[in-house]
């Protein structure tokens, strides 16, 4: 593929910070990461919801909604994984840009590429949500029964089967989602917001 070599990048006439003090609060991306059946979604789901009723700009990124159309044309495969997890990472930036609180909600079960996403933000700006579920309940859970189809050998290169997840090694939030309620959870996130006074 020829990469483009003549393009400049354009500051925007106005200026994230000029974004956050009209919004009353700052951007950040909150980086949902875990199994599949953790809990990732519903909680980014509920957590945006929050937001969104206390009057944040705020929005989703959801790993399934983004493969049916920005990142379609890529399998599951380790390298377009890695590929997968750097656009959104760029698409999260122009968000963050933007003055929103995005939420991604991602497996993204590579450590190496959390951390080259974490160094596209400034700091304080890219917070890891280490959704942490032990297997056997994600599995007993499976709510798209991929487990199921995973075990059976239907699926190749399911992260916590046949491929590795790799979990944070200092995430700014762990919730556990086995333990916890999603309200609790929520709460767990929305209480970090606001130590580090982001909202």
């Amino acid at each position: 593929m020829t990469k483009a070599t003549n393009i400049t990048w354009h500051d925007s006439t106005v200026t994230k910070l000029e974004r956050h003090a009209q919004n009353g609060h700052r951007s950040c991306v909150l980086w949902f990461t875990g199994l599949s059946g953790s809990g990732k979604s519903t909680i980014a789901n509920a957590v945006s919801n929050e937001l969104f009723r206390q009057r944040i700009n705020e929005y989703v990124l959801d790993g399934d909604n983004i493969r049916h159309g920005l990142n379609k044309d890529l399998g599951f495969s380790e390298q377009d994984r890695t590929e997968n997890i750097r656009r959104i990472g760029e698409v999260a930036k122009l968000f963050v840009d933007s003055g929103k609180v995005v939420t991604t909600a991602f497996i993204s079960p590579f450590r190496s590429d959390r951390d080259q996403v974490r160094e596209l933000f400034e700091a304080g700006e890219f917070i890891e949500v280490f959704v942490d579920c032990p297997l056997e309940e994600c599995e007993r859970r499976d709510p798209k029964q991929l487990y199921v189809k995973a075990r059976r050998g239907e699926i190749k290169d399911f992260t916590g089967i046949d491929s590795p997840y790799e979990a944070p090694d200092k995430p700014e939030i762990t919730i556990h989602s086995d333990q916890l309620s999603v309200e609790e959870a929520v709460e767990q996130v929305l209480t970090y917001l606001r130590d580090e006074n982001i909202i």
